[in-house]
């Protein structure tokens, strides 16, 4: 999972955890050891423990390049 989250560093995305929730931001940096993500979201920062993690996807976006306001998955 560390080398694929490598992929979307910069990229604003949807985490999935286990138990179904989500956040989104923007992955700035993924820690040496591998197991946290530093995620940007508006004025917040987050550390997201990677080990937790399910899923990662770019965030949809709409005809206009705006984020979708609504995901269906």
């Amino acid at each position: 999972m560390l080398e694929l989250a490598k992929h979307f560093i910069n990229k604003d995305c949807l985490i999935y955890f286990l138990g179904g929730s989500t956040i989104s931001g923007v992955i700035k940096e993924i820690s040496e050891s591998g197991n946290a993500i530093l995620l940007e979201n508006g004025q917040n920062t987050d550390i997201v423990n990677l080990e937790f993690v399910t899923r990662i996807r770019k965030y949809p976006l709409d005809k206009k390049g705006k984020r979708k306001s609504l995901i269906l998955d």
